[in-house]
């Protein structure tokens, strides 16, 4: 499915991770916790949008949580971009996994506190839930939706971007590309990365592209 785009697609979808928090810089687990960019994550998100517009890429709408992290990102790539006018939709059913009692802690500390192979778990299964958090499959329940009513459509009649965060975009690919839960424990998503997907008009992906 990976192949450059020869034409740039009528109905499109693309996904940008924020940049670098302080919380990534620091090593903690993040989720809800509203770190904001680090320098590097600034420069990050205006380099996404660079490489969009080298792409030839303008957006007819967007979409953000509600964390500063992404919205600080979204506002900085359309800036590189070009549409410094277009103002991203900000809604709580795209902001991170919450990773309750992990929140705050680095890898260390929550290890000495739960165990090693218990914290992984939490981490990267799909039905893993951290106490007082929630699963990736908890974050796709209140994610997808909001993607069927108001993303998909989007995209569907232009071309639309979404600036999301690690966990919760490997939600919403895990439904854009049909992956098992054990595919999806494997993915990464790099802050600052795209993906880019061209649209059916039966809403199937017809081309994906990953940047970064």
């Amino acid at each position: 499915m990976d192949r450059p785009l020869e034409c740039l697609p009528e109905r499109c979808l693309v996904l940008i991770r924020h940049g670098q928090s302080q919380a990534n810089a620091d090593g903690l687990f993040t989720g809800l916790l509203d770190s904001p960019l680090t320098e590097k994550g600034r420069l990050e998100a205006a380099a996404a949008g660079l490489r969009l517009r080298e792409e030839g890429l303008k957006f007819t709408a967007a979409f953000t949580s509600t964390l500063v992290r992404a919205i600080d990102t979204s506002r900085l790539a359309l800036d590189a971009l070009g549409q410094p006018d277009l103002a991203p939709q900000a809604d709580v059913a795209l902001d991170e996994r919450d990773y309750g009692a992990l929140s705050g802690l680095d890898r260390e500390t929550a290890y000495r506190r739960f165990g090693a192979e218990r914290v992984e778990d939490w981490r990267r299964s799909y039905e893993g839930l951290p106490p007082d958090g929630e699963s990736l499959r908890d974050t796709v329940a209140r994610f997808v939706p909001f993607h069927i009513r108001c993303i998909q459509p989007a995209a569907m009649h232009g071309r639309a971007l979404v600036v999301g965060h690690g966990n919760a975009l490997r939600g919403l690919v895990m439904v854009l590309e049909g992956l098992g839960p054990s595919e999806v424990e494997d993915l990464e998503i790099a802050t600052g990365s795209i993906r880019i997907y061209g649209l059916g008009p039966d809403t199937t992906i017809t081309s994906r592209r990953v940047i970064g």
